[in-house]
């Protein structure tokens, strides 16, 4: 009998992120094992720092964080702007965070940072006190005075896990309520983690509550595996279907595993085998078993809980049969690229007949092996998506680039060569 593979996966992104922020605000000394040592996760350590945090380094397996308590007078006001590079969780995390800083303090990113829409986090902070000086287009850099906030109550028009975590991050520094209710549940890994430390945050469907605390306390964390990380190995393996896989202690947050459900529907074999708890988050094992695919319908209902494995998603679809259709896309329009258009672009070069309208993709599967030139548009996702669809028996897929996923799985490539080999 085969043994099946087995692969430890990088530390989630997300929850990486959400543990040196927590950290960076404790009382005292928190360690976070295991944690994501990319491009985008060094940039939030990097900000982390410039305001005077003391934080080791991320290559080292675990990271130890000196934390500056929570009232925003442990910061220091930085000489120099903040550059995120291209991380989006860390500009809009550090929006919240700085509103409630007694000075100001600007922050940008690299060029396709700078591009992205800020304006929608910029909106709620502004009305619970802070004021902000923006570009004429809905991006950075930013300038963001803060000072004492206004507790608020606030819809938000948009399902966005880094809006509601920047208002609730912002209640938590100025030690004021929050309230904040979206159209769809989008993650709440901010909302777990708070109260894991104590916070009081109560989840009502899709509004999420923040009663203030005077502290919070140094923590341990050994965070678990990244899941949209997880969802290109598992359709490595689908694709080269060549014996089962294991994908071991990864985050399965409800909110971040509906890649699985939609996997599910189209045929594929996949068990979670439960693993407890790391801070809040659920963890398990992923296994993968052989399958057939065939296409199926992605509801606007179901984006918010796998907007980041749609890519990945798509070029699955390319190879199932009949038609996928994903609906309420339009969120991937302002992602690290046009992902939209991109993604149809690039299905529609090497073979596959897709169409990208304004809020939604149709994706028609092909039985012919994929062949052609991919443009990544320098994003991560698009890079291991069709990385992933190269790896289907007889394609030639060529990419324009192979350093992208660097910024969010820098051992993407040799991952994937142990979960489906090249050839």
């Amino acid at each position: 009998m085969t043994t099946a593979k087995s692969v430890l996966l990088p530390g989630d992104k997300s929850l990486t992120h959400r543990a040196l922020v927590l950290a960076a605000l404790a009382t005292g000394v928190s360690e976070i094992e295991h944690p994501l040592a990319s491009l985008d996760t060094r940039s939030m350590a990097g900000v982390l720092r410039r305001l005077g945090v003391d934080i080791s380094s991320l290559r080292g397996g675990t990271v130890r964080v000196i934390g500056k308590g929570l009232g925003g007078g442990g910061f220091l006001q930085p000489s120099r702007s903040l550059n995120c590079g291209n991380s989006g969780t860390a500009a809009r995390f550090l929006l919240g965070l700085l509103a409630a800083c007694p000075w100001a303090a600007t922050i940008t990113g690299d060029a396709s940072l700078r591009r992205r829409p800020m304006r929608r986090i910029v909106k709620p902070l502004r009305q619970m006190g802070a004021s902000f000086t923006e570009p004429p287009t809905d991006g950075l850099p930013i300038e963001v005075r803060g000072g004492a906030l206004r507790p608020i109550e606030y819809r938000s028009e948009v399902a966005s896990a880094q809006l509601k975590s920047a208002v609730l991050l912002a209640g938590l520094v100025a030690r004021v309520r929050v309230r904040l209710s979206e159209p769809l549940l989008s993650r709440d890994h901010t909302e777990r983690m708070l109260r894991a430390l104590g916070v009081p945050v109560e989840s009502n469907g899709t509004t999420a509550s923040l009663t203030p605390v005077e502290s919070i306390p140094g923590f341990r964390m050994d965070v678990p595996g990244d899941p949209s990380a997880a969802a290109f190995l598992v359709a490595a393996a689908l694709l080269a279907g060549r014996e089962e896989c294991v994908l071991r202690h990864v985050a399965v947050n409800p909110t971040r595993t509906g890649f699985l459900a939609v996997l599910k529907r189209m045929g594929a074999r996949i068990t979670v085998h439960d693993g407890g708890e790391s801070l809040g988050e659920p963890v398990g094992d992923l296994v993968v078993g052989r399958g057939t695919l065939c296409g199926t319908t992605v509801t606007a209902q179901e984006i918010p809980a796998l907007i980041d494995e749609i890519p990945v998603l798509a070029v699955l679809a390319a190879t199932a049969a009949g038609v996928t259709t994903f609906h309420g896309v339009s969120e991937l329009r302002v992602k690290e690229s046009d992902r939209l258009g991109l993604l149809a672009a690039n299905l529609r070069a090497v073979g596959v007949q897709c169409e990208a309208h304004e809020d939604s993709l149709t994706v028609e599967g092909t039985a012919a092996p994929p062949k052609g030139a991919v443009d990544t548009g320098l994003d991560h996702r698009m890079a291991m998506a069709f990385a992933v669809l190269g790896r289907v028996p007889g394609a030639a897929v060529r990419l324009s680039e192979y350093d992208s996923p660097g910024v969010s799985y820098p051992d993407f490539f040799n991952d994937l060569d142990r979960v489906a080999p090249a050839g």
